[in-house]
This record gives C-alpha cells, sequence and structure tokens, in this order.
C-alpha cells in the first residue's frame, strides 16, 4: 500500500501560495486619486487596543477610540471594519473616523484582523466557520461590541457598523448574524453575504461578479437568522472605476437586502447625482436600502479632499471624490443635523 501524503500536502502548500499571490497582486492594482498626506513624519495613534474583550475565537484585536471630552449619558457606537492589507490605524488617520467622533461625541469601534489569521490581513469573509452566527470572527465582534456598550453605556438602538472591501463582506456576514444589533449598516467595495467558501470562490467572485444561490440571494440571510423581523438600514458603496471588485458585486448586495425586506427592487428611486448615481429604496418614507455609484473611482471609501487634515496619512484605498462616505453616513444615522 502507498501513500502520497507528501504529494498532497506539497499541492495544498502551492494552492495556498498560489492565492495568496493572487490576494496580493490585485490588492496592488493602482487606484485613482489617493489622497496623499503632506511630507511630515506619521501620525501618533489616537486608537488603544483592549484586551480580555471575551472569549475571540476568531483571533482578532480590539482597538477603539473614545473622546477625551466628556460624552453624552448614552453614546451612540460606531463600528469600522478595514480592508485587506489596511490596519485601523491607517483608515482612521486617512478618514478622519476619530475626529469626526470627537466632534460627534461618539465611540468608535475598530476591528482588526492579525496576519496569523490572514497574510494579507482580510477578514475572512470568504471561510463559513469565521462567519457562522455564535462562530469566528463575527463572534469576536460581537463580543467587542458588547463590552463597549458595558463599558461606556452605549445607547443600543444607535449601534452602527461600516466595512471597506473584506470589511465590507464582513459587515454584511455581521448583520446576517445579528440584525438587532445595529440601526444602520454600510457596504463599501464589499461583497455580498454567503457569495464564497475558500479563497479561490472568493477571488473568482470578486472578479468575474458572484453567482446567485439556489433560491435567491436572500436565502443565505434568511437561512442563518430565519426569527428575524427587522433589519437595518443598509447603504451599498461602489467606485465605478473599481477593478478589484466588480461591479456587479454591488448589485448582488443590494438584491440580497432588497430580498431579505421583501422589498420589489423597481420600488426604487434613481438620481443623477454630480459625484454619480444614487439609488434608494423607502417604506412610507423611511430610507431601508440604498446603492452609491461613485464616479472617477476605483477600489475604496470615497472622500472629499477638502475634508483632509494634517493627521491624514496617504492610503491606497481612501481615495478622492465628489463626495465624503463619512459624512454622508454621519447625516444617514443621525449623528450630524445637517448634509454635508
Amino acid at each position: 500500500m502507498k501513500f502520497s501524503f507528501g504529494k498532497s500536502l506539497s499541492k495544498a502548500f502551492k494552492a495556498q501560495k498560489k492565492i495568496s499571490r493572487l490576494v496580493e497582486k490585485a490588492f496592488k492594482a493602482p487606484q485613482r486619486k489617493p489622497i496623499r498626506a503632506r511630507p511630515t513624519s506619521p501620525p501618533k495613534t489616537v486608537l488603544v487596543e483592549t484586551a480580555g474583550f471575551g472569549s475571540n475565537p476568531g483571533r482578532l484585536i480590539m482597538k477603539s477610540f473614545v473622546p477625551a471630552t466628556r460624552l453624552p449619558k448614552n453614546p451612540a457606537l460606531v463600528v469600522l471594519l478595514h480592508g485587506c492589507r489596511q490596519s485601523p490605524d491607517s483608515l482612521d488617520v486617512a478618514t478622519g473616523f476619530s475626529v469626526l467622533a470627537k466632534e460627534r461625541r461618539f465611540v468608535l469601534l475598530y476591528p482588526e484582523q492579525r496576519r496569523a489569521n490572514n497574510a494579507q490581513g482580510c477578514f475572512n469573509w470568504f471561510r463559513p466557520s469565521a462567519v457562522a452566527r455564535d462562530r469566528g470572527e463575527v463572534l469576536s465582534v460581537k463580543q467587542m461590541i458588547e463590552h463597549a456598550c458595558e463599558r461606556h453605556r452605549i445607547d443600543r438602538s444607535r449601534i452602527f457598523v461600516a466595512g471597506l472591501s473584506a470589511g465590507g463582506a464582513m459587515t454584511g456576514a455581521l448583520v446576517a448574524s445579528y440584525p438587532h444589533l445595529f440601526a444602520g449598516a454600510a457596504i463599501i467595495a464589499g461583497m455580498p453575504f454567503g457569495s464564497a467558501r475558500d479563497a479561490m470562490s472568493a477571488m473568482r467572485a470578486m472578479k468575474l461578479g458572484a453567482t446567485p444561490p439556489p433560491g435567491g440571494w436572500g436565502k443565505p440571510v434568511t437561512e442563518l437568522t430565519p426569527q428575524a423581523t427587522s433589519w437595518p438600514a443598509l447603504t451599498v458603496w461602489q467606485g465605478m472605476d473599481d477593478r478589484i471588485v466588480n461591479r456587479t458585486n454591488a448589485l448582488a448586495c443590494v438584491a440580497q437586502w432588497l430580498e431579505v425586506r421583501g422589498i420589489d427592487e423597481s420600488r426604487g428611486r434613481l438620481e443623477e447625482k454630480p459625484w454619480g448615481r444614487l439609488q434608494s429604496w423607502k417604506v412610507a418614507g423611511e430610507l431601508k436600502v440604498a446603492l452609491y455609484l461613485v464616479r472617477n473611482i476605483g477600489h475604496g471609501l470615497p472622500i472629499k479632499k477638502r475634508t483632509t487634515s494634517t493627521r491624514r496619512s496617504e492610503d491606497p484605498f481612501v481615495l478622492s471624490a465628489e463626495i465624503s462616505a463619512p459624512a454622508e453616513l454621519m447625516w444617514l444615522w443621525g449623528l450630524a443635523k445637517h448634509r454635508a
């Protein structure tokens, strides 16, 4: 009897290296109009790491920002998930979310992926074990949220979540698993929940567009949380020139959450904007789902140039545009009185 464990193991290592190279190549694609920093020393991080927030089955890192000024009695909580080859610190410096937290007096939470979990620093949105309800990385993030809620007396009716790229895909997984937890969510250059089961299928779906599962895009969500009766308002953001995540994935995200809510796609309102195209679906005047298609940007989070400051650093996935996603989300989530 002959055993071929050596050959099988060799093939597995080769496949793993190939996947890693594909991911690295994809995220080295040139981006348009990145926000560039002035030639100064690297900005000092304002985020603080917290240990011992729970059992942490996903082995993630918890970082947060709490304004030094006195918080309201029950502040809001904003959860932000970074993309591949990013860190919470780089994303925060580039977007200025901690500045907004200080101005608007809310608590900011940044889950962080470890390189030991993913060589490219991506959240493992494509691994069923990482996004299964009450398991893996989604449970780690939920534990971080619970810890922040208890420590800062968060208003549980004002918890919001947003993510970029792999973080956007993980945002969809969090909303699918814990819809009652969030009042609003934003998937930025992300993927629909249930669109991949491993790294290879994830890369294929990102490049070519995810294939709808049997039963439609809503099925993976409703099967995960069949008891859910309410869902947070959700926005999907996509650069029209994105060469890393195919635009059809943004349409799939929209289709997914419209199906979950039982909203007919034809009921949407389409508006042409100076920055691109906005399509929104409302019920009784209340926003349920919206799609932001942003012109002249590739794969990343849009932000207006004029919102830059000396704290901002270069980040290839935070892109100059005619609309600022952070500012728009502040208004949508009721954390700003006026639309920027």
